[in-house]
């Protein structure tokens, strides 16, 4: 069999019990020329939208998908590829910041979903959601960060991403995911192998290279204390402003293995009195790692009387 973006889901699916929702990748051209794009999974037209993390694209979700759309008929949910990431347009201006990424966003709810949604980002997506939210209360009815504050984005989480970006090209996919499990990064070999068919691409001379502009940015975009005169980080404290301005409900799900450790959770706690705080056993990546306790989360959000879940 060929392998194309959604042949893993029959598989996934069955590790689940259930079977793969449909699945249909979408584009929408934007005045500027850059194309934005992503993945509609199940029927109908999605109440929830998820925003990934630096580095990653919209087929991280696919198993959390899969189990929200399993979670009740015809339950969907929208996945998308945040700008310079997956099938989306790269950034000419390599401007990442969430203020920067918030308007696509806001025009994928427009095009794609039937708003006012459930606004669920991990790390880069869930501080892009955050300054949605914030811009745009009228657009989310639940904002769910998924691992990440505007302090854990800064501090050690930002540079183990560094970290993991040094190496941005490599002999064979196999050596991508061995990589990407060294950094704990990713769940089963399996899962992580997906993952890495997903985010890269072969090129001419038969080297693998990451797919997301991300990958030539990190070592720049993101702060290093041997650099003397570090750029300013994609993210930052500004983060907090958004947050306070969110009119919707906030639950934070930290993994316990993730970049948001106790600390930054009791920060974000006190600062945000009224969020909700939940731990999940899993790392940063708690979409690939815990989709099933993850989707059962965004689920009891997105239920209303009127909806399907």
């Amino acid at each position: 069999m060929t392998e194309n973006e959604f042949s893993f889901l029959p598989g996934q699916a069955a590790r689940l019990g259930s079977e793969a929702p449909g699945a249909a990748r979408v584009n929408l051209a934007l005045a500027d020329g850059r194309t934005l794009s992503a993945l509609r999974f199940g029927t109908g037209t999605p109440r929830v939208v998820l925003l990934h993390g630096a580095g990653l694209n919209a087929h991280t979700w696919d198993t959390t998908a899969i189990a929200l759309c399993a979670a009740a008929p015809g339950a969907s949910a929208l996945a998308l590829d945040l700008p310079g990431h997956g099938d989306s347009s790269w950034r000419d201006d390599a401007d990442y910041r969430p203020r920067t990424l918030a308007p696509d966003a806001i025009r994928a709810i427009e095009e794609w979903a039937d708003a006012p949604v459930v606004l669920v980002g991990q790390s880069l997506g869930g501080l892009t959601a955050a300054a949605v939210a914030a811009d745009r209360p009228d657009l989310v009815t639940r904002l769910l960060l998924v691992d990440i504050t505007p302090d854990a984005a800064g501090g050690e989480g930002s540079a183990a991403l560094r970290r993991f970006y040094e190496v941005t090209d490599f002999a064979t996919r196999d050596d991508v995911t061995d990589h990407a499990l060294s950094f704990g990064l990713g769940g089963s070999r399996e899962d992580t192998a997906r993952g890495v068919f997903h985010n890269t691409r072969v090129r001419e001379d038969g080297r693998v290279e990451w797919k997301h502009h991300f990958a030539r940015l990190a070592a720049q975009a993101l702060p290093s204390a041997a650099t003397a005169n570090p750029p300013a980080p994609i993210v930052d404290g500004s983060g907090w402003s958004d947050l306070a301005a969110v009119a919707a409900p906030i639950t934070l799900i930290r993994g316990t293995r993730g970049f948001v450790d106790e600390t930054a959770a009791a920060d974000f706690a006190a600062r945000l009195p009224h969020a909700t705080v939940v731990s999940v056993d899993a790392p940063h990546n708690v979409q690939e790692v815990a989709p099933v306790e993850l989707a059962a989360l965004i689920s009891a959000s997105a239920r209303t009387p009127d909806s399907n879940f």
